[in-house]
């Protein structure tokens, strides 16, 4: 996936956690932390709930790097996502290229 040099770095900023059934991104930046949250169905198969971005990180690219992880790590694990969280919602229907992991 291409992207700019800056959202490059927030994306190998992003630490990913796995907790049984649960799972989550986080994006730790000048004491501020931005997340995704997920509940793993089966082994192909997950539940993005929520995406939580900080007043401190807006618009810095967060979210939007979030969502970039969560789809190059589904890729390359061949996992389908479902969005209830509505800006991932959102974002996977502004991003056709994105619908090989979205459903």
């Amino acid at each position: 996936m291409r992207c700019a040099p800056q959202l490059r770095q927030l994306l190998s900023d992003i630490q990913r956690e796995v907790d049984g059934t649960k799972g989550r991104y986080i994006l730790r930046q000048h004491g501020a932390a931005a997340e995704m949250t997920y509940s793993i169905l089966s082994p192909t198969r997950i539940i993005v709930d929520h995406t939580g971005v900080p007043n401190a990180m807006r618009g810095t690219g967060a979210g939007k790097a979030l969502i970039l992880r969560l789809v190059e790590d589904a890729r390359a694990e061949g996992v389908t996502i479902t969005p209830l969280c509505p800006f991932v919602r959102a974002q996977a229907a502004k991003h056709p290229e994105w619908s090989d992991v979205f459903e």
